[in-house]
């Protein structure tokens, strides 16, 4: 409920925002605003159209943001002459024209109310040189950190793409030995086929040759795990057998048998079949089999794991999506540690503690994956390659929590207030700029209305990452 009241130059010159104006000024401020009285209740919502600009004359008001499903206050006051709303109005549309939090009358209030037209028009009019100093901090500051940040996405995207080229270097590279080393047995293969066609074979052991090799094949895609100690003792026994049958430097053929998973009884099995007199070119004939099977085998290894790279780097990028969609936070995260592999290294372990029952949720896929990237990366770093990385997350009342947690050094307690801070960085100079985290602070805050917090001490360090479930009625751009 509000009341319209009389305004009075003389009043609003008791107010610190106007002691400095002129008659003629505080004339026009009342012909143009009003005063009003405002009972207990919602003044102004984050994320409507700023259309007015007030100053508080007397009562007392509290301000909040909206994080997640919640309100959180951030200022309580019954100072006179605070002002709250359209105070941005003068950038006009290079600004976002919208309120950037809400605030409530907690006790009767009085305001000066000016629309935000007015008020840019007398911005512009009374304090041109101010308006101009104004919008070239504002724009210009706005300028500086999207240029730096699109840096840092570029340095960050540049560091991604040299570890998925490695990534990909090896798989490929080994696509390639196999596909030439499969072209030879291939040959070798024919040669043999020729050989033994023409040889003293007939129909019916022929086909026991082909039972033999079909079998042999089936045979590899069961083979076991071994160890290197396990593999080598397998080796040895299948040399034995094969120097004990009268087959030349068996120790080159045990090798192939051992890895297709064939021990002694498979073998005596093939010598019970085709008897002494056809046993090596068996045996031969097998291993060529089996050669060819393994390197097939090792192709479909590489093709796969170069296309789980791909689909991890889709998925990172989400350049196959929408900007906004529902999606698996986990499916984020693990496309993230791939992209990640190469620089958390061999010397971090990797913990995740997901929970199963999260709900997919409506997120920016592609920025939310930059949070990621900062958080993993920053933990990296702290922990100089070596320590526990674990990523934790669970469901909490309409929102899910993501934690990233390393055992690094802590964060000094005069520094852990500023890290969010753009522009501040605790790295030498030339290795940081200072808008990671003030980067992910946008884009959890601002974007997603969610929220980031850290704790730190010497060996436990957590960033927790608050993001809710079903997506704000408004979703206010940042300016």
């Amino acid at each position: 409920m509000t009341q319209t009241l009389p305004c009075d130059a003389a009043e609003l010159r008791t107010l610190f925002l106007f002691e400095k104006l002129a008659d003629d000024q505080l004339d026009w401020l009342c012909n143009r605003g009003r005063i009003e009285l405002y009972e207990p209740g919602t003044l102004i919502a984050e994320g409507d159209p700023a259309t007015c600009f007030y100053v508080l004359i007397d009562g007392e008001i509290t301000m909040s943001r909206r994080v997640g499903s919640d309100d959180v206050e951030i200022n309580r006051t019954d100072q006179r002459g605070v002002y709250v709303g359209a105070w941005g109005s003068y950038l006009g549309d290079r600004a976002s024209q919208q309120y950037k939090a809400s605030v409530r009358v907690l006790r009767a209030a009085r305001f000066y109310v000016l629309s935000a037209e007015d008020f840019a028009t007398a911005m512009h009019e009374w304090f041109p040189m101010a308006v101009h100093l104004l919008e070239g901090l504002f724009l210009g500051n706005q300028q500086r950190q999207a240029t730096i940040g699109q840096r840092e996405r570029l340095l960050a995207l540049g560091s991604l793409s040299a570890g998925l080229t490695h990534e990909l270097n090896n798989p490929a590279a080994a696509a390639v030995r196999a596909t030439s080393t499969l072209r030879d047995r291939v040959m070798h293969m024919r040669q043999k086929l020729k050989a033994i066609a023409g040889g003293a074979w007939d129909r019916a052991q022929l086909e026991t040759l082909m039972d033999l090799q079909q079998r042999a094949a089936e045979q590899v895609g069961k083979a076991p795990d071994l160890s290197p100690l396990e593999a080598s003792d397998r080796e040895d026994v299948l040399s034995d057998w094969f120097e004990e049958h009268g087959i030349r430097d068996g120790f080159q053929l045990a090798p192939t048998f051992v890895q297709a998973g064939l021990d002694v009884d498979w073998l005596e099995r093939v010598a019970s079949t085709v008897g002494d007199g056809m046993l090596e070119g068996a045996v031969r004939w097998l291993n060529y089999t089996l050669e060819t099977e393994l390197l097939m085998n090792e192709i479909e290894d590489s093709a796969t794991r170069i296309s789980s790279l791909v689909s991890a780097a889709k998925q990172y990028s989400q350049m196959d999506r929408a900007p906004n969609q529902v999606l698996d936070i986990h499916e984020l995260l693990d496309s993230t540690l791939v992209m990640l592999s190469r620089k958390i290294g061999s010397d971090v372990r990797v913990v995740k503690e997901y929970d199963p029952t999260l709900p997919n949720i409506p997120v920016y896929g592609a920025e939310l994956n930059q949070v990621w990237t900062n958080l993993i990366d920053n933990a990296v770093q702290a922990m100089d390659g070596h320590g526990t990385l674990t990523l934790h997350t669970e469901h909490d009342d309409d929102c899910i929590d993501v934690t990233i947690g390393d055992t690094g050094p802590g964060i000094a307690e005069d520094v852990v207030g500023r890290i969010f801070e753009p522009f501040f960085t605790t790295k030498p100079v030339g290795e940081g700029t200072g808008l990671g985290l003030d980067i992910s602070w946008r884009i959890v805050v601002d974007k997603h209305h969610g929220d980031i917090a850290v704790t730190s001490a010497p060996g436990d360090t957590r960033f927790r990452v608050r993001l809710p479930i079903r997506a704000p009625e408004r979703v206010a751009e940042p300016a």
